[in-house]
C-alpha cells in the first residue's frame, strides 16, 4: 500500500460506527470474524425506484456515471452478469505515488437480479486490495426509494490501521451511493 494512501486514509474523518444493526448488517455477519478479514458496511436511501437503481448499479459500462473516481471499465472475459465475468476498472480510486491511475481486475462472484444483489472479488490490482470482496444489495424501501447496502471485506494490510482503512473505504463507497440518484436523473 502506498504511503500516500496511508496518509490520506489517516486524514479522512471517522464515519459513524454505531452498533452492527445500525449499519444494516445482521448479528451473524457482525460475529463472523473468524477468517481474519476486515469488514465494513455502508448504506443509504436513494430516492429512486429499485428497478432504476438496479439498472444503474448492475452494469459495468455505467460505473463511471455513479462512481466519480472511475474513469474506465473494460470487459476482459466472460459475459456480464454471469459468475466468472471479469472486468478491469481504472481511475483514481486510490492515490498512487507516481500519479498513475489505480486499476482493479474484478471477478463476478454472483449476481441475482431477483434479489437485486451481486458480489465482485478483486483478483488483482495496483492498490493492495487483492482478494477483497465487495457486495451490493438493494432493498425496496417504499415510496419509490431504495436502500443501497454495500458490504466489503478485505485482507488485513500490514502496517495499516484497520479502523482507518475501513473508514476510508466506507467514505469512498458512501460517496458513490450518494451519486446514484443524480446519475439516474441524468440518464432519463
Amino acid at each position: 500500500m502506498s504511503s500516500i494512501l496511508c496518509k490520506l486514509i489517516l486524514r479522512v474523518s471517522k464515519l459513524s460506527r454505531g452498533p452492527p444493526h445500525s449499519l444494516g448488517i445482521s448479528l451473524a455477519q457482525a460475529l463472523a470474524v473468524g477468517n481474519g478479514k476486515w469488514r465494513g458496511t455502508v448504506g443509504s436511501i436513494v430516492d429512486a425506484p429499485i428497478d432504476k437503481v438496479w439498472a444503474m448499479v448492475s452494469q459495468t459500462k455505467r460505473l463511471p456515471e455513479w462512481m466519480p473516481m472511475v474513469q474506465r471499465c473494460s470487459d476482459l472475459d466472460g459475459d456480464e452478469g454471469v459468475p466468472g465475468y471479469i472486468r478491469l476498472v481504472s481511475g483514481f480510486m486510490f492515490p498512487q505515488q507516481d500519479g498513475e491511475r489505480s486499476w482493479v481486475k474484478e471477478k463476478l462472484v454472483f449476481m441475482n437480479p431477483s434479489s437485486h444483489s451481486y458480489a465482485y472479488k478483486m483478483e488483482a490490482s495496483n492498490v493492495g486490495l487483492d482478494g477483497s470482496v465487495n457486495s451490493l444489495k438493494l432493498v425496496d424501501y417504499g415510496d419509490d426509494s431504495t436502500l443501497v447496502d454495500w458490504s466489503f471485506e478485505i485482507n488485513p494490510l500490514e502496517g495499516a490501521c484497520e479502523d482507518s482503512i475501513i473508514d476510508y473505504l466506507g467514505f469512498l463507497y458512501k460517496s458513490c451511493i450518494n451519486r446514484i440518484k443524480g446519475a439516474i436523473e441524468a440518464s432519463d
